[in-house]
Formats: structure tokens, sequence, C-alpha cells
């Protein structure tokens, strides 16, 4: 019977290939479109937020899911309340993203404390439940219980810093879209190797969401995702972190957005990632110092190439995010198996 479980997913990634085409022609309608910052002259024609409709595709795709658990397999249990209070936190994470979205980066949009006051209220469903396991490893302390301190303080830490930082690696077609789909992935096979399967599916849900979005997204992207969709996905990554209790294994694949977080602050948080278009499509970094990945990339292949272009750049993230996760395998693959 469990193989009907496929058919969130399936339903997830069908919603999504269907309601894109239609959500691009209405923001060209309507004059809902945005500029592409990597191309030559900044063409303003770019379908905005399409993080609206992976969101939807999602929500969908989960409710199914509890619908099939409870009519079918009848087993409404714990995890339903966890997994309600998980798309609670994206769907408010969503509204933040939004928001911001409405606002304009150019203007831009909420303050970034605003944003971070905003993301630590919207960790409060999982805080309500007591999410996760208190008990941590401390190098030459061993395990200990940190008790009320897990759910107070690393909970609303852990869903505002993933949401806010994974907005930091952005701006090129196909890279928040497709980080989401090599991050997600990584975390449900972690989910199932660790004994949480329905974490797994759910990552899964999004995974099939994200795939559908990146058709339309990848270069040359006909739809951008905006931080409507940034913000739930770095939410997701601290979801499943926290209710599958492999924080450690979430925070190493993090270390990608770690590290575009420590080379942002050396611009104040003010520098973009964006390179500078010349008419044949390539790009050249936008300063002299180093202020993000993307720049390191174009860095390092314009010393092996001589054009560097958006998906070359996009593509050695990819790469390089995969060997994280690779790395994470060996180092944590004892946990795992155990």
């Amino acid at each position: 019977m469990e193989i009907v479980l496929i058919i969130p997913i399936i339903l997830s990634f069908i919603f999504g290939l269907v309601t894109f085409p239609k959500w691009i022609k209405k923001c060209h309608e309507i004059g809902l479109l945005w500029n592409d910052m990597n191309k030559y002259g900044h063409p303003k024609n770019v379908a905005s937020s399409g993080g609206i409709v992976v969101v939807m595709s999602f929500i969908l795709g989960v409710l199914f899911y509890i619908a099939i658990r409870t009519f079918i397999l009848g087993s409404f249990n714990g995890i339903d309340l966890k997994i309600f209070s998980l798309i609670s936190v994206i769907l408010m994470l969503a509204l933040i993203g939004l928001t911001d979205d409405l606002l304009g980066w150019k203007n831009r949009g909420l303050s970034a404390k605003t944003r971070l006051v905003l993301a630590f209220l919207a960790s409060i469903p999982l805080v309500v439940i007591n999410a996760g396991n208190h008990m941590v490893y401390v190098p030459f302390l061993g395990s200990i219980s940190l008790g009320l301190l897990y759910p107070l303080i690393i909970i609303p830490l852990g869903v505002a810093g993933a949401s806010t930082t994974y907005n930091f690696l952005a701006g090129f077609n196909g890279l928040e879209a497709g980080q989401g789909i090599i991050i997600i992935s990584f975390l449900s096979f972690i989910s199932y190797a660790t004994g949480s399967p329905w974490l797994g599916l759910i990552g899964l849900i999004m995974v099939a969401a994200l795939i559908a979005f990146y058709i339309f997204n990848r270069f040359p992207a006909r739809v951008f995702p905006g931080d409507v969709l940034t913000y739930p996905i770095g939410a997701l990554i601290a979801g499943m972190a926290i209710l599958g209790n492999f924080e450690k294994i979430a925070m190493f694949i993090f270390i990608p957005y770690i590290l575009e977080t420590v080379l942002k602050s050396r611009g104040g948080l003010k520098k973009h990632s964006f390179g500078i278009p010349s008419k044949d499509g390539g790009l050249e970094k936008p300063y002299e110092k180093i202020y993000g990945l993307t720049h390191v990339a174009i860095q390092i292949l314009s010393k092996i190439k001589n054009k560097v272009y958006e998906r070359d750049i996009t593509h050695f993230i990819f790469v390089f995010q995969i060997i994280i996760c690779l790395i994470a395998l060996i180092l944590f693959g004892g946990s795992i198996i155990s």
C-alpha cells in the first residue's frame, strides 16, 4: 500500500509544471517582471516571484500525503503534528519573502533587522511543539542536554540563520533551485537512512516542486524565484535538520552558505553577487575583491577558459555543493549507518 506515497511527489511536480507557464504569462500581462542582471543591458523580461508556485506545489503535495496517511494507511499520529508545524514555518517564511519581493530589493525591501526578527518569529511552530532532540555532543564533554535552551534558542537560531543566509547565494539562472534540489535530496536520503522516512518524503515533495521550477528557471530563465522561495527553502533545510536530529550534517553541507555569509560580510552585506555582463554573454568580476562564491567562481574559471558564462558559474557552485555532500557522507557515514 505504501507505493501510493509516491503520488504526492508526482502531484507536486505536475502541479508546478502546469502552473508555471500560466504564472509566467500572467506576469508578462500585468508587467510583474524583473531585470535579468547577468544579461547585457539588464533586460526586464523575467517573471517574478515564481517561488509562490513552488510553495503551493509543495503544500499541495504534503497535504495529499497527510490525506493518504489518514484515510488509506490509517496512521495519523504525532508525526502529523510535526508536519503541520513544519509547513506553518514554511508558509510564514514564504509570506515574509513575498513581502520582501513586493517592496523590491532595489528599494532595499525589508531591513536586515526586520527580516531577522520575522524569521525568528516564524520558528515558533517548531518551538511550541518542542521539536528535535535536546541532546548535543560537545567535544571533551560528551553528550549533554540543552533542556529549554534548545527550543528557545537553537531552533530560532537555526530557522532564522538558514532562511536568511540561503538568500545570499543567489542571482544566477537556476542557482537557487538547483542548490535546493541538491541539498534537500541529500537531506531526504539522510532522513531515510536515519529512520525518518516520513521526513525524507516531505523533502522529496519539495524536490519535485523545485525540479518543475528549474525547468523554467534554468538558463535562460523565464521566471525568477524571489525571496518567497529562498526563505522557505532555507527554513525547510533547518526544519529537516531539527526534526531528523542531524544538525551536524546539515550544518556541514551548509558550508557554501557559511562561506558566502563570511564573504558578503566583508562588504557589509551590500555587495551583489551579479557579474558584469558583456554583449557576447560573458561575465566578469564586478569588484576587485571577492564578496561571494560567484565571484570566486568567475575568478577561478577565468583562469581555465577564455570566457566565463552564467551557466559555468552556476554549474561550478553545483559541483562544489555535491563535493561537500560527498565529504559529509565520508565524515558522518558511520553515524548515518548506525
